[in-house]
């Protein structure tokens, strides 16, 4: 398994994208959003105006995991980056491919990391085995 770092200027990066979003769509489950809210978070990721990063994991040029890290440019009193969304292809879990996709994310992170994971999510445990802590009770709303 190889890890890659998506570049703004890679070649065919609409067609990229496109395979990332689908497979995010796809292999968040029940924790995901819709495909246009994730090409939203890729676009943000990858336009070097806003920041962040994404990563894939593949496994003989297939997709097996992604990750997609935004900037949010409000370092100092929030994270400055939060974690958008990570997913590993269903057949590929338990090999450890989640764990080294947050690690390079980590590594690939200056100042704090957010995320979102929900109560019942078992990524929870690998969050926390990574130091992630649960500060705050986030509320929302909706306008």
């Amino acid at each position: 398994m190889e890890l890659e770092h998506l570049s703004p200027s890679r070649p065919a990066l609409e067609k990229e994208k496109a395979a990332i979003a689908s497979f995010l769509t796809v292999h968040l489950e029940r924790f995901g959003d819709p495909e246009e809210q994730v090409r939203r978070a890729l676009d943000y990721a990858l336009d070097p105006a806003r920041g962040g990063f994404v990563l894939t994991a593949r496994e003989g040029g297939a997709i097996a995991g992604a990750v997609v890290v935004n900037d949010t440019k409000m370092g100092g009193y929030i994270p400055a980056n939060i974690l958008v969304y990570i997913a590993v292809d269903a057949g590929q879990r338990g090999k450890g491919i989640g764990r080294r996709l947050m690690e390079a994310a980590i590594a690939n992170c200056t100042g704090g990391i957010a995320l979102h994971v929900e109560p019942d999510n078992p990524a929870r445990q690998l969050y926390e085995s990574l130091g992630f802590t649960n500060k705050y009770l986030e509320m929302r709303l909706a306008q």
